[in-house]
């Protein structure tokens, strides 16, 4: 998921309302032809662009702009994601860590520390007065346990040389450090060896404090941090339900949410998490799928279900939102088109063919021809946008 990623110390004061653009002929954003000119190839072509992400769902820039004209989180959901419920729960929650991709895992040693084996259905406290740091690893097909001193040492749990199933380690204190190959990072709850990966394993509530202050600036008005973590919870939520029996259930990165665990927490996220404990969105029943992006650029984009529809966004203005328009401007050298298509020859003409339909020039990207002494190609916005690293679909080709 395409998230706020630059922190930017803001002193945020009133402003006026401003609309980013009217829509196109057909209000439901599928596929409108564009009336974009062909653009010549250029060392330097000038890219406009308005957003930042793919602009379904909540937008975070749109949200504190809502908390600042004294819109409460309720309020600022409802408008991003219509025809949402809200609900309550309680539950946990398996995440993985992508960090850690050494074939172990590993935890640096402290007081409280034992080892669950899944196989035995039994914990076994961890004793070595000279370990350092105790370690989970697969051998011929068994997970051992391993204590280090000045060198790695195998630890025989229960008596036997491994454990009868997989393994997780857990924490009186209910915090364990995981030692990363880019260094060690403090996490809540379990963190389980599956296969070859680390698994953190822990409550809903625990989880949100890691990732709400990760996903956005935690000097941030209340209520869009309310926001944030009621969407942040609610997408977890609806990512556990379709994964409920795989070994994760969601990731760390942009990819699903981004997770810090607890050395990016703040007492103001951990707030705007309390203040909202268990509330989810819900559609039919369900866990809604609550996708947010830094900036909508004024047009939040459609994505598959109902309640992510492709409207004006009037919280998301230009006064106070650093991706309407985009600054400073950006250049793009053609030349790496057909350094990436080669097939199409030389590039002669490019031109944006189709839109979505909402938003300044018809709205975002969908469809880009480039016309080539070879053949003709045409790509979509979304693969053009991760060529040139672009902050959102929507753009045009020049000022």
């Amino acid at each position: 998921m395409a998230t706020m990623r630059t922190r930017i110390v803001l002193v945020l004061t009133a402003f006026a309302v401003t609309f980013a653009g009217l829509p196109a002929a057909d209000a439901r954003g599928r596929g409108v032809p564009a009336s974009d000119p062909p653009v010549n190839p250029s060392a330097s072509l000038l890219v406009t662009g308005e957003g930042y992400g793919h602009g379904r769902g909540m937008s975070q820039w749109g949200a504190v702009n809502a908390a600042i004209q004294g819109k409460d989180y309720k309020t600022i959901l409802k408008f991003y994601y219509p025809g949402t419920a809200f609900a309550s729960v309680s539950a946990r929650l398996r995440v993985l860590i992508t960090g850690d991709r050494d074939n172990n895992t590993t935890v640096k040693a402290a007081k409280g520390l034992s080892v669950y084996d899944f196989g035995s259905r039994k914990a076994y406290r961890l004793t070595k007065a000279t370990a350092r740091a105790w370690q989970l690893r697969t051998v011929q097909g068994k997970t051992r346990v391993y204590y280090r001193t000045a060198k790695w040492h195998l630890y025989r749990t229960g008596g036997r040389v491994a454990l009868k199933g997989i393994g997780e380690f857990r924490s009186s204190t209910g915090i364990l450090v995981l030692r990363l190959p880019s260094g060690d990072r403090k996490y809540r709850g379990a963190l389980r060896f599956a296969g070859s990966d680390t698994v953190n394993v822990l409550s809903l509530e625990n989880y949100l404090k890691g990732v709400v202050p990760a996903e956005m600036p935690a000097g941030w008005r209340p209520q869009a941090l309310q926001a944030q973590a009621v969407a942040a919870r609610s997408y977890a939520l609806n990512k556990r339900d379709r994964f409920l029996s795989r070994y994760y259930q969601i990731c760390d990165t942009t990819a699903c949410q981004v997770y810090k665990g607890v050395g990016v927490e703040d007492s103001r996220t951990n707030q705007a998490v309390a203040a909202t404990a268990g509330q989810v969105l819900t559609y039919g029943g369900k866990p809604a799928f609550t996708e947010f992006s830094a900036s909508s650029g004024g047009w939040t984009s459609a994505g598959d279900v109902p309640y992510l529809k492709a409207q004006q966004d009037i919280y998301s203005v230009a006064d106070n939102d650093p991706y309407v328009p985009w600054s400073p401007e950006v250049r793009i050298n053609t030349a790496t088109l057909a350094k990436k298509y080669p097939q199409i020859g030389t590039l002669k003409k490019l031109q944006i063919t189709t839109r979505e339909g909402l938003g300044d020039w018809g709205g975002r990207v969908q469809t880009i021809l480039l016309d080539g002494t070879a053949k003709d190609l045409v790509i979509s916005g979304d693969d053009f946008r991760s060529l040139y690293g672009l902050r959102s679909t929507l753009f045009k080709f020049g000022p």
